[in-house]
């Protein structure tokens, strides 16, 4: 069955999905008959390679609170991500724009490693304070992951996979899709939010039981660039 995560590499609450995610996973029936895909969805596609400043009061600014309710709003999704057994560093997280970093997304969904670049990208960010916006930053993730360098760069230094990421968005939007993370299981059942492992399971069950019979995926999969 097809799984399908529409998330961000700079959304704290989308790599808690993940870890809930492969929670529910674990306890699935027919967990070996996963096709997990990770689709892009950026959260802010006007954001500069790197976002200079004091990263605290813009959270502050994006939400209408004050500083001091920005750091607790911070200091709460810290604690929950340490649940999940994740170690997030958010002040000094590097924010930036994540377009290049979803279109090596897809290379590395059409060379077999998409979901080990995603959890690069994910630990990167999120508690090594690389600036995930920073071409030469990503061009090294990547091959730590086994991509080939001068395939990365070339991609890099082109508009390549470009469109796969702006089809990933259309598609969120015609499912519906208002935030991430967002997961669709067999284009048969969605949830939005980073939910409990039961009721990602809940919603993997479901969908299981709506597949067409002798059919792995409910719906079409936009094909890769």
């Amino acid at each position: 069955m097809l799984v399908e995560i529409w998330s961000d590499v700079v959304c704290p609450w989308c790599y808690i999905g993940k870890r809930r995610f492969e929670a529910a996973a674990r306890r699935f029936e027919h967990a070996d008959e996963l096709e997990v895909v990770w689709r892009s969805f950026e959260l802010d596609p006007n954001a500069p390679a790197e976002r200079k400043g004091d990263a605290l009061e813009h959270l502050a600014r994006k939400y209408g609170v004050t500083r001091e309710k920005a750091q607790a709003m911070e200091d709460s999704l810290t604690r929950t991500a340490a649940e999940e057994g994740l170690h997030y560093h958010l002040d000094r997280a590097r924010r930036g724009n994540t377009f290049d970093a979803h279109r090596l997304l897809h290379l590395a969904a059409d060379r077999g490693l998409q979901g080990a670049l995603k959890e690069r990208l994910l630990v990167a960010y999120f508690s090594e304070a690389e600036p995930i916006g920073d071409p030469e930053t990503l061009a090294r993730l990547t091959t730590d992951v086994g991509l080939d360098p001068t395939e990365v760069r070339d991609v890099l230094a082109g508009d390549a996979y470009a469109e796969a990421v702006r089809r990933d968005e259309r598609l969120a939007t015609g499912l519906g899709a208002t935030g991430v993370p967002f997961f669709v299981f067999g284009r048969a059942a969605a949830v939005g939010g980073a939910q409990s492992p039961d009721i990602l399971l809940e919603a993997m069950e479901h969908a299981w039981t709506r597949l067409p019979v002798g059919a792995s995926v409910a719906g079409e999969e936009p094909a890769h660039e």
